[in-house]
């Protein structure tokens, strides 16, 4: 392997406000920065979480994401946790539907599906 760990994932959002509820407020990450980019019309936040630097950009004229999982690119992020009915009733706590709790096929471990304001699929497996 020549890389040594992940540093980062970026995420494009197109509201701050709710992006930032979503993201910190919800999920729990940690604002480490906040920077206005004037040259590129966004805003870069740098959050922390997880073990994981999120790039969250706030880009309202960011073209929309596909609706098919499936198309080509990043497909989701997933997070590790211990208990995915407890994390499903803390997300319906927040408003956040979650797709129904199935067995992964392949781990044969309990998951699930949720989405952030802009439709990202996020995926927590136990």
């Amino acid at each position: 392997m020549i890389f040594a760990e992940v540093d980062h994932l970026a995420v494009i959002c197109h509201d701050e406000k709710q992006a930032l509820d979503f993201y910190v407020n919800k999920l729990g990450f940690t604002i480490k920065d906040r920077h206005v980019r004037l040259e590129k019309e966004d805003i870069l936040f740098h959050l922390v979480g997880a073990g994981l630097t999120l790039e969250l950009f706030i880009k309202p004229t960011a073209p929309t994401r596909v609706s098919d999982p499936e198309a080509a690119g990043l497909r989701h992020l997933a997070f590790k946790v211990k208990d995915v009915d407890q994390v499903v009733s803390k997300l319906a706590q927040y408003g956040i539907e979650c797709e129904p709790v199935r067995q992964d096929k392949f781990t044969d471990e309990k998951m699930t599906f949720f989405f952030d304001p802009d439709h990202l699929p996020l995926e927590i497996h136990e």
